[in-house]
């Protein structure tokens, strides 16, 4: 799915849209190559990209059969999508810490069934052998992990980034990386991550200043 956004004015899709137009080098992690970026972009109409069509737009069509076994429709709106000389970046963009607290999924009784298996194969890879259920908390962060995961199961060498913008004032944003990191280190703590992992190595987190991109 292609969904169509406005131009932001406020809050992390405001300034995902403004890095990717203004200020590429504030999402660019150091231990990457260089970010080509696909989404969103002005021309594009600031599009977001789910399911089939971010396959698509990765040029990874060939995984659409294997995508509808992995997770129901309506899976991940990526913020942001890339590419590099390695493989897609994929991008989970916040400003502020209540966009972090997600709710528990509110899929029905099929698409949890396969949400479920989906989360219990991660976690069995992972060596996760309790935790609270990843449908319940941080249910966002869970299936961007998740997604990661799928991919790199299917061949594909992806990155997933997360970009927790500081002193976005508009909003009361948080104003220290290290209140980030806090956040990250609790929702992995609830989720049963351990600190070193098979994801970890390919999970980056940025902490970009709005300043910065505002005045780029």
């Amino acid at each position: 799915m292609r969904v169509i956004q406005p131009e932001g004015t406020r809050g992390s899709l405001k300034w995902i849209q403004r890095a990717v137009a203004r200020c590429p080098v504030a999402l660019q992690p150091m231990e990457l190559p260089a970010i080509t970026w696909l989404s969103p972009r002005k021309e594009d109409d600031y599009a977001e990209y789910r399911d089939d069509a971010f396959l698509k737009l990765l040029g990874l069509e060939r995984l659409t059969g294997a995508l509808r076994e992995f997770w129901p429709r309506q899976g991940p709106q990526w913020d942001a999508l890339g590419m590099t000389s390695q493989g897609p970046v994929l991008v989970e963009a916040k400003a502020h810490l209540r966009e972090f607290f997600t709710p528990a999924t509110q899929a029905g009784p099929q698409s949890l069934d396969r949400i479920n298996a989906a989360f219990h194969a991660v976690q069995a890879d992972l060596g996760i052998q309790s935790a609270t259920p990843w449908t319940k908390v941080y249910f966002q962060y869970g299936n961007r992990l998740a997604f990661r995961w799928w991919l790199r199961q299917q061949g594909v060498d992806a990155k997933l980034v997360f970009v927790s913008f500081l002193n976005d004032d508009d909003i009361g944003g948080p104003t220290s990386a290290e209140t980030w990191h806090a956040a990250f280190a609790g929702a992995d703590y609830a989720l049963g991550l351990p600190s070193r992992n098979r994801l970890a190595a390919h999970v980056f987190h940025l902490t970009p200043d709005v300043r910065r991109i505002g005045n780029a």
